[in-house]
């Protein structure tokens, strides 16, 4: 009978005490990871942020108002001009699936919230369920206590935060949470073996493919483990378990996603599942084969199945190679490509490179986004490798890939961030372990110099870690067969075990890796300092970096805060003035709303002179066309500065617009000295029509330089409105005018009507309207 000051006892209510005390710091790191994205709420207000999520809420709204079978069939005639868009076909339905979801259960409870404060709030509720996945990742990899560590970090990490602050109601929001909470259930079914959490790793899969495209990372690092596990020589059926499921239900699933569809099989960037998929069942049929034969039958089935393998394997590779060469780009999207090859996007898909996110980042940004962790990443991967477990070369293999997409493309730095703060997690941790094990060793020690702290453990009794090794060995050696190699290495694994945690050798071993305790106290004192920098850091990028929403800017100088509110300024009168089936042209700020061809054919307008433009704009029914300026104030992200974009963006689908038209010397310029085909294409009037009349010099704050054409008058195009501070720019193509000449003008100036009465040409309908 075990009495209440038995080891055993103490040590279940030291685990019942430390699994209350890390579900309160859970619910703390939960409260965190909300609290610190509601700062564009307090300083602004509650708005959704950017352009594409005013299109999610846009969807969310039509979701909520006329149902799930609706919004599959809904064909958006508004969206996507002049083609319209299927909005059921074309957008990962995830986030307004999970919004419409919160908003009808919160409607459910008589809690009355609209639709916009759910968009608003959906991402910092989705970040503390991310930083909740992030511990349970860690956990499995690692331990509590690192798992802690990395939700802690996770919660607050830039990079992060920049992607899911209050109002930013875009696709990252929920999908980060399904990539952590994903990995976490394979991680978790590879150390288990369930079938169980294999089965939610296909549906939390699943949600990863509705809610964002980057589910294709998945799809490729898993398998990328599996077959570095294979190779390694780490085969289980716990690997089997984990991965074959969720190849089957995650591509069945996948396909059911109507933006995915066929895709989910017919596309490169998910053969590599496919393949890694056949060697795992080679490789399992082989240890199958080796656990029921003897050793020579076994070479002549080996000879057999290899063989027959063989072949197989090379009409698959020929089949594979056909379907594959078949594709212009070899079944891979521009956007993977651009990952595999990064120069690919400039060269031949010039819209996707034009795409800030898109482009590489700079070594600063790292700093800005991760801040600390990227000094502790290295000391974490070190720290896996030991020792090296399957949970632990998962997450090495996690940290290595997303740094390298994260070099490639800047938007990318948020799937970097989970993995470098689960290394940083793991650091931390094993650094807190090592020096307040020092600690406590060094005054044990030196209150008793002659137990040495090591006597109050049993002899009988292994350390829990201890016995743990012991079961994982014996459960792998059971996986891997019965045979005698493997038994005498289970028997040297329980003994090595057994001899390394008696008393005597733990006491020489904690003795050899003490640290004195003057450097252990100075090395913790570091870690908080370095732990308390990087909060500071954090909480200042959650307030002023990335609280401010891009349609509402603000600028700090000597005199004070600036606010420029000319977005919501220029969409009032927009709102206020114009019908509601008017067609107004934006050639960069409403990329989604134009089809790729109309998007073309809006840059090549703006390209093109002014008569060339308005013919191009009329020919699409535009009747406004809205232009971002930013010289005035020293806005640096308008259209000139993006212009050249356009440009070449336009050539690949007009080869007359050249680039080099609108360069002098290789160089961009607005001044003096730009090229003829700049001063007179529509993009440079329309920016600068009536600048000079600002300061009478016309000098651009942006690029620094005063303009080269200063008084110009616009022929085919009116201005209608211009914001405050010059940054939205708003005009109308003017009605054209009738050119009839002789004859024809004075036949038509006195036809008549059958009753003899003459028609008015202001009362005839303008055939051009």
């Amino acid at each position: 009978m075990m009495t209440s000051g038995s080891p055993a006892a103490g040590g279940s209510l030291r685990h019942a005490f430390g699994g209350v005390l890390s579900f309160f710091i859970l619910v703390l790191i939960g409260v965190l990871a909300f609290s610190i994205r509601l700062f564009s709420v307090i300083k602004y207000e509650s708005v959704i942020h950017e352009f594409d999520p005013y299109f999610n809420y846009r969807v969310t709204q039509f979701l909520t108002k006329k149902g799930i079978y609706d919004f599959w069939n809904w064909f958006d005639d508004r969206t996507w001009y002049p083609l319209g868009r299927v909005i059921g076909g074309t957008v990962y339905p995830g986030l307004t699936l999970t919004a419409g979801t919160m908003w009808w259960l919160a409607n459910s409870l008589n809690i009355p919230l609209s639709v916009e404060t759910v968009c608003v709030f959906t991402a910092p509720i989705f970040s503390a369920f991310a930083s909740w996945a992030a511990y349970l990742l860690t956990k499995e990899v690692k331990g509590p206590g690192a798992g802690l560590t990395a939700a802690a970090l996770l919660a607050m990490v830039p990079s992060y935060i920049s992607r899911s602050v209050a109002g930013s109601y875009d696709n990252e929001a929920v999908a980060i949470f399904a990539l952590v909470n994903t990995f976490y259930l394979y991680v978790k079914t590879l150390n288990t073996g369930s079938l169980f959490y294999a089965t939610l790793n296909a549906i939390s899969y699943f949600y990863m493919v509705c809610s964002w495209g980057g589910y294709t990372f998945i799809i490729n690092l898993i398998p990328m483990h599996v077959l570095l596990c294979i190779v390694t020589g780490r085969y289980s059926s716990r690997l089997y378990i984990a991965y074959a499921p969720l190849v089957v239900l995650g591509t069945l699933l996948a396909a059911l996603v109507p933006v995915v569809g066929f895709n989910a099989v017919m596309t490169s960037e998910h053969f590599a599942s496919f393949l890694v998929f056949i060697i795992l069942h080679v490789v399992a049929l082989v240890h199958y084969i080796k656990g029921i034969l003897s050793p020579r039958m076994f070479k002549v089935a080996v000879t057999l199945v290899l063989s027959v393998g063989i072949v197989l394997c090379f009409a698959a590779v020929a089949i594979l190679i056909a379907v594959v060469a078949a594709s212009p780009t070899k079944g891979w999207s521009g956007r993977s490509l651009s990952l595999l090859d990064p120069t690919y996007a400039s060269k031949y898909i010039p819209i996707i490179a034009s795409v800030s996110e898109h482009q590489p980042p700079t070594w600063p940004s790292y700093f800005m986004d991760i801040n600390v962790l990227a000094f502790l990443v290295p000391a974490g991967i070190i720290a896996c490798f030991l020792p090296l477990s399957d949970a632990s070369s998962f997450a090495v293999l996690y940290i290595v890939t997303s740094v390298y997409f994260s070099g490639v493309m800047v938007r990318l730095m948020l799937v970097l961030a989970p993995a470098a703060c689960i290394m940083s997690g793991i650091a931390l941790s094993e650094a807190f372990g090592a020096l307040t094990g020092s600690i406590k060793f060094q005054l044990l020690a030196s209150s008793d110099p002659q137990d040495n702290a090591g006597d109050a453990t049993p002899v009988s009794v292994l350390p829990e870690n201890g016995k743990a090794k012991i079961d994982k060995a014996e459960e792998t050696t059971k996986e891997r067969g019965p045979s005698k190699k493997n038994k005498k290495k289970e028997k040297d694994v329980v003994e090595k075990a057994s001899v390394s945690h008696r008393p005597e050798n733990r006491r020489a071993e904690k003795k050899l890796r003490a640290l004195p305790i003057e450097s252990s106290v100075m090395g913790i004192l570091l870690l908080v300092l370095l732990g308390a920098f990087y909060v500071i850091h954090c909480v200042w990028a959650a307030a002023e970096a990335y609280s401010a929403p891009s349609i509402v800017l603000t600028s700090r100088t000597h005199d004070g805060l600036h606010v420029f509110d000319d977005f919501r300024e220029a969409y009032a009168w927009l709102s206020h003035n114009t019908e509601v089936d008017d067609k107004v042209a934006s050639c960069y700020r409403r990329q989604q709303y134009l089809e790729q061809h109309t998007y073309c054919n809006c840059w090549y307008a703006m390209s093109s002179p002014e008569k060339a433009a308005w013919e191009i704009f009329n020919s699409l029914d535009v009747k406004y066309v809205f232009v971002i300026f930013g010289g005035l104030v020293g806005y640096p992200s308008d259209d000139i500065n993006k212009f050249l974009w356009m440009v070449r963006i336009g050539g690949g689908v007009f080869p007359h617009i050249k680039e080099p038209d609108y360069l002098r010397d290789g160089n961009y310029r607005i001044d003096s000295m730009a090229t003829p085909t700049m001063l007179n294409s529509l993009m440079y009037k329309l920016s600068y029509y009536r600048f000079v009349e600002t300061d009478g010099k016309g000098f651009d704050r942006v690029r620094r330089t005063e303009i080269g054409k200063k008084n110009f008058k616009l022929t085919h195009f009116e201005e209608v409105f211009t914001t405050h501070h010059w940054m939205v720019r708003i005009y109308k193509l003017k009605t054209p005018r009738n050119r009839i000449r002789g004859k024809a003008k004075k036949s038509k100036s006195k036809a008549t009507t059958s009753s003899g009465s003459t028609i008015s040409p202001k009362t005839k309908k303008n055939p051009w309207q």
